[in-house]
């Protein structure tokens, strides 16, 4: 099931491979970053083509999405491999092992079985998540195009570093993409993430500009990113694109190779989300943690509730043809197929 990859031009002995932002230059017989795309005989492959090392149905909130066919299933897969190496990742078991495992851990998948269960599963989409979809590009992309063909929606969940050739060709047959943005410093990328802060910046803009619904997500660490400052800069920046862009503020928990950190309080989340607020943006949430203010979709004009949510559950959606059944106003989103 190996798969010839994308974006590779041969450099001497070694081919670069093009399809993220750390352009690795691969020697014969090795991998990349990711782990899991491979230099043999002077050809990159793809080793986890067609290879799911997870496969759920869950709710589209769960991405996070809110702004995005609400309460809704989305059918998630995932291979393993990540072109990030996350101290906090809280998915390392699927995103690590590529990089140390000979053997990838894997049930075998064709584009048509993925869409074909979607499609009995009553899911509206298909999310390409839990580790990084960018490194199994190949596969979700021909996934895309069957599911387009099939009346369903795609969802990236992505650290957003790939490439901008990448990021040009997924365009056309994606719907959404929730793109972490973990800081707002270089140093943290770097030290902490193993990747660059402009890249991500970059796709942000670039996938908004191009008519992809854009949800953001960023994780916040006592101590490393959640102070005022860059909250505010992170704010600042989604507003400088548009204010409609939805941001999830997230609560973080120990984990993995980050486990000397408390976790993020309820009154640090609240604080953040009202400083994304006060920035601008019109629509602002908290997660990981239940209750308090920050899972419920507000109308930014009369203020009144027209989504409430109970964590990853909709109890009630009362938005008509994308407005605000009380005002009329204009709700940002994408409140159906085709819309």
């Amino acid at each position: 099931m190996m798969k010839k990859a994308l974006f590779f031009q041969t450099k001497g002995n070694a081919v670069e491979c093009g399809l993220c932002g750390h352009h690795c230059l691969i020697k014969r017989g090795r991998r990349g970053i990711c782990g899991v795309r491979e230099n043999q005989e002077g050809t990159l492959y793809s080793l986890v083509y067609g290879k799911l090392s997870a496969e759920n149905f869950d709710p589209v909130e769960k991405k996070p999405l809110f702004h995005f066919l609400p309460g809704s299933l989305t059918y998630s897969i995932a291979t393993v491999g990540c072109n990030f190496k996350c101290l906090h990742c809280q998915n390392h078991s699927l995103s690590q092992v590529g990089r140390h495992s000979g053997q990838i851990p894997h049930i075998v998948r064709r584009p048509e079985d993925v869409v074909g269960a979607a499609v009995s599963s009553r899911c509206q989409s298909i999310s390409y998540t839990y580790s990084e979809p960018t490194i199994f590009f190949e596969f979700a992309y021909d996934c895309c195009v069957i599911a387009r063909e099939n009346g369903l929606a795609n969802i990236f969940v992505s650290n957003g570093f790939m490439s901008r050739k990448a990021a040009k060709m997924l365009v056309p047959v994606l719907d959404a993409i929730n793109i972490d943005v973990k800081s707002f410093s270089e140093s943290f990328y770097s030290k902490v993430c193993g990747g660059m802060l402009d890249r991500v910046l970059a796709n942000v803009k670039f996938f908004w500009q191009q008519g992809v619904w854009v949800e953001i997500t960023t994780l916040l660490i006592p101590g490393l990113n959640d102070s005022d400052e860059e909250i505010r800069a992170i704010a600042d920046f989604l507003v400088a694109i548009d204010a409609n862009i939805v941001w999830h503020v997230s609560g973080f928990r120990p984990t993995y190779k980050m486990i000397d950190r408390p976790p993020t309080s309820a009154a640090r989340l609240q604080s953040a989300r009202r400083i994304g607020l006060e920035a601008g943006l019109r629509y602002v949430y908290v997660g990981n943690i239940h209750g308090g203010e920050g899972e419920n979709t507000c109308c930014p004009d009369c203020r009144r509730d027209i989504i409430t949510r109970s964590g990853f559950s909709v109890k009630k959606n009362e938005i008509r043809a994308g407005k605000c059944p009380f005002c009329s106003s204009a709700i940002a989103g994408v409140w159906g197929i085709g819309q």
